[in-house]
């Protein structure tokens, strides 16, 4: 590995002293839980910050502290609702997550997040990196955290050039985040060195055309020095995307109150725990278990696209309109949501837009 000494090896002992000046005065500010102490507030942002942009976090982060402002209340909730707030943010298991942390530290630790790292690592959902932005953010605690961004700022600045695909690589890279940690930090300077980190990998240190005539480490990083900082990291695994093509049975019913057929998706997988149409791998199949009068009802709505992190989803809609509650059996196993009350409801980001082309978009409006 070149470019990379031991553990305290030659590292530049000036980053931590730049980064932290940097972040107080071009960092990022504003942000409504920046400043806060409260691991409640933080262990949220950082969740819902996992592979989402500061600005679709805003208002889901107002959303479910409004209802929320507790992990006591979060963890009273039913499960239903959380997920119904969580609607459109993406990466599912994260809610699913959140719920569970939150019981957990209600009914093992007395409604109080443990002080540590290691203690925070405990709990359900979550992992290294989440854990020390926490207990960095609220208890001051020299650790550092290694997300996507840091690694990307970190293997830069030290021209690191072992295999993040490889275990042991990833373990070397997280030494020598603790190695360059602040010495004898106050809680202010942990602050902000962690949301220096953060900062510069947002906005600066990017992933493609890094901004590196206005970054403060451009004098010590060997990543710059080489003429290439974009090699790094080095990852030579690639992501295997799948594309896949579901049809989707849109059943509308005009009788009485307007309702659609929903059923729960699996415990796991795709969509995991969310209501969704009935979901089938070709046209035939979603057709297959249907009264024949209905198959001439059948409209083809615009095909849907919607990426997920392994795969590519296209999606057909198939609308049926009914006048008439069906007989038992004539539909896949589901059950009638009142369209009044869709918004109730955990629906996945393109379900939700796919059913505000039939209804009318106020139907969503959270109760």
């Amino acid at each position: 590995m070149r470019g990379v000494g031991g553990p305290s090896g030659d590292l530049p002992s000036t980053f931590a002293p730049l980064l932290i000046d940097w972040q107080r005065r071009a960092g990022r500010s504003g942000m409504p839980w920046q400043g806060s102490r409260d691991p409640y507030r933080v262990w949220l942002s950082e969740v819902m910050l996992q592979q989402t942009q500061v600005g679709t976090v805003l208002g889901y982060y107002a959303r479910f502290l409004e209802r929320f402002p507790t992990v006591r209340a979060l963890a009273a909730a039913e499960g239903d609702e959380v997920m119904a707030l969580w609607s459109g943010l993406g990466y599912y298991s994260r809610a699913r997550n959140l719920h569970r942390c939150a019981q957990a530290v209600v009914e093992q630790h007395g409604g109080e997040f443990p002080s540590t790292a290691a203690g925070l690592e405990t709990l359900p959902g979550i992992g290294a990196s989440t854990a020390a932005a926490i207990a960095s953010f609220c208890f001051g605690e020299r650790v550092s955290i290694v997300d996507g961004n840091v690694r990307r700022v970190l293997t830069r600045l030290l021209a690191f050039e072992d295999d993040l695909a490889q275990a042991k690589p990833q373990r070397r890279l997280w030494e020598l985040a603790q190695a360059l940690l602040p010495t004898h930090p106050s809680a202010d300077d942990m602050t902000a060195y962690t949301q220096g980190l953060m900062d510069l990998g947002a906005t600066v240190c990017t992933r493609s055309r890094p901004a590196c005539g206005q970054c403060p480490m451009q004098g010590i990083c060997r990543g710059h020095q080489t003429g290439d900082p974009q090699r790094f990291p080095v990852k030579t695994r690639t992501l295997k995307r799948r594309h896949e093509s579901w049809w989707l049975l849109l059943v509308r019913l005009s009788e009485g109150p307007e309702r659609v057929w929903l059923q729960r998706r699996p415990a796991s997988g795709i969509w995991a725990g969310l209501y969704c149409p009935p979901v089938f791998e070709s046209e035939q199949a979603a057709c297959a278990g249907l009264p024949s009068a209905w198959l001439d009802r059948l409209v083809a709505l615009d095909a849907v696209s919607h990426s997920l992190t392994h795969r590519e989803l296209r999606l057909h809609p198939l609308l049926l309109e009914l006048r008439s509650e069906p007989l038992p059996g004539e539909l896949p196993q589901g059950q009638w949501v009142d369209a009044m009350r869709l918004g109730q409801h955990g629906l996945p980001a393109p379900v939700k837009l796919l059913l505000q082309t039939v209804w009318t978009p106020d139907l969503f409006a959270q109760p």
